[in-house]
């Protein structure tokens, strides 16, 4: 018997056909999506303001049109073979839909309004709502926003609904129900609207099963009160728990048997901990794409600064499931490498055969730690935790005339392993031993040299995933508990997970002197974050001032 797996990350989808036995992966398949990331037109060319990311739900039908099918080719694998359908998300990726599921910018009318599209993750444009939630939950002395380490982000769900009712209400109006990507999704496979418990918990602001009160809604905007009674219909689901089932006009368009399990979604993150065997208390999953989140769980609830939030059973049953994140760490090497990477350096790359980021990759690696004398701030995307700031920027120090490209990405890759750092230590200053790591996602896979970085910072050895799509394997093993093949999620993960042999260790050497290099990223994180120094803010208004936005 075998489930499929699917993995709706930032710029692809992948997805998987795994063994049940065993985890065994028969086939794989990645589909780009053909709108990409939306951050600076929509389709139509029309221009988007500053922090802005959208994405097209199109590409994700066009995903499941492509990817599920060529499972089947690949692996040979029968359709009533497969026992059932797991799929995960990026989080918080909600879009406006009709009743019926159709997603408001597939209507004509809408199809030139940004605020129809999917509000991506990484959309940080409703920074303003996210600072009204923060104040008005703390004069009113919201219990709930402690579970989110005492700040709601620019990046989840209520921001952006809240975005849209003041910036577009015909918007607003128009839009039957407001749902994360995820459910959206399973709803298409389904015919059944509902909330996963995962994005609920970590986005939506629900704890102990419960939403804010309609007082907090109102107190918000008046218009607002209703929000959730008009909006966000729908029964939660928790994990492992079989949603509904595939659709007879699904199963035929991918080529399924109709009537197939289909798991409650899950954040793309808070699954691969399953992947990678992690489902213990106080190992920690650090999962490295185009950010970074570190999933941890623990018998304890506790508070815990700048957190993204904690949930009970949002990763394991019966487990408080903690994240903490960093918005920007692969978006931020691509940065450098699209926009600030001399000509001489793509044509020694391609002398050798190597891409950019391996070229640069070997030369930063030929470096002594310390040498570049660089010191930056990984926060070209804000900062999620410890400060959860979507204003704060990036800062690099240190450069001089004689500064080059492999030193500025050597010195870009140590600050994002100091941000890990950081959160780590809060982790442990608020009572969460972090007894353990594990790194999965594509950079850890790819980047020896940030590997090593890694263990060096931390002063910690961690393991490594074991497979290529950890987040899609991790849904198709929630797909395997949902279709009661195990009778929980560790029996699954146990069975099905996989970790390489492989164990990156620090070198004494290095920590030693990245252990000062530290100190000083601390000084320039206080400085910078925590209001002492608020030229970051200064700037990004100076700019919208003269750009027009404000």
């Amino acid at each position: 018997m075998y489930t499929i797996g699917l993995d709706f990350g930032t710029l692809s989808a992948r997805a998987v056909l795994v063994d049940v036995r065993d985890g065994r992966e028969l086939a794989s398949a990645v589909f780009d999506y053909p709108h990409g990331v939306m951050d600076s037109a929509l389709p139509s060319g029309k221009a988007l303001p500053p922090d802005w990311a959208l994405q097209h739900p199109q590409d994700y039908l066009d995903a499941l049109d492509r990817c599920v099918p060529a499972l089947l080719r690949e692996s040979g694998v029968a359709a009533d073979q497969v026992i059932g359908i797991g799929v995960d998300f990026t989080a918080s990726s909600p879009l406006p839909a009709k009743s019926d599921g159709t997603p408001l910018c597939f209507l004509p009318e809408f199809a030139d309004e940004p605020h129809a599209y999917v509000k991506l993750w990484k959309h940080h444009a409703s920074q303003p709502q996210a600072d009204l939630i923060n104040a008005v939950a703390s004069q009113r002395g919201e219990s709930w926003l402690r579970r989110y380490g005492g700040k709601y982000s620019a990046e989840w769900f209520f921001s952006k609904l809240l975005q849209i009712l003041q910036e577009a209400p015909e918007v607003y109006e128009a839009m039957d129900t407001f749902v994360e990507a995820a459910d959206w999704l399973t709803w298409q496979l389904t015919g059944v609207l509902a909330r996963n418990t995962c994005t609920a918990g970590y986005k939506m602001l629900v704890q102990d099963g419960q939403y804010p009160s309609r007082d907090f809604f109102a107190a918000l905007q008046p218009d607002f009160a209703d929000v959730i009674a008009t909006k966000v219909q729908g029964a939660f689901v928790p994990l492992g728990a079989m949603l509904g089932r595939l659709t007879a006009p699904m199963a035929q368009r991918l080529g399924l048997v109709a009537g197939t399990p289909v798991a409650a979604a899950i954040i793309d993150a808070h699954v691969t901990a399953a992947a990678v065997q992690a489902t213990q208390p106080n190992v920690m999953t650090m999962i490295m794409g185009t950010s970074t989140c570190h999933m941890i769980s623990s018998e304890q609830l506790v508070e815990i600064e700048g957190i993204a939030g904690v949930v009970y059973g949002g990763i394991v049953d019966g487990l408080y499931g903690y994240e903490a994140g960093q918005a920007g760490v692969g978006d931020l090497f691509a940065w450098f490498v699209d926009h600030a990477v001399p000509p001489e350096y793509h044509e020694a790359a391609r002398r050798r055969a190597m891409s950019l980021h391996a070229y640069l990759e070997a030369e930063a690696a030929r470096q002594k730690v310390g040498e570049h004398g660089l010191l930056a701030l990984d926060w070209w995307n804000g900062n999620r935790s410890t400060l959860m700031d979507a204003d704060l920027s990036g800062l690099l120090l240190g450069a001089t005339l004689g500064t080059r490209a492999p030193d500025i990405y050597r010195a870009l890759i140590e600050a994002t392993a100091f941000g890990t750092r950081m959160i780590i230590e809060a982790f442990e200053a608020g009572g969460i031993a972090v007894q353990a790591l594990v790194a999965a996602g594509g950079l850890p896979e790819k980047n020896a040299l940030l590997r090593q970085i890694y263990a060096d910072v931390t002063g910690r050895a961690f393991a490594l995933s074991g497979s290529k799509h950890d987040s899609a394997l991790g849904s198709a093993i929630y797909a395997a508990v949902a279709a009661g093949a195990y009778p929980n999620l560790t029996a699954a993960a146990e069975r099905m997970g996989k970790r390489k042999a492989e164990v990156v260790s620090p070198i004494a050497e290095h920590q030693r002197i990245y252990d000062q290099l530290y100190q000083e990223y601390k000084t320039l994180y206080d400085t910078f974050g925590r209001g002492a120094n608020a030229v970051m803010k200064r700037l990004k208004r100076l700019r919208n001032q003269v750009r027009g936005l404000s």
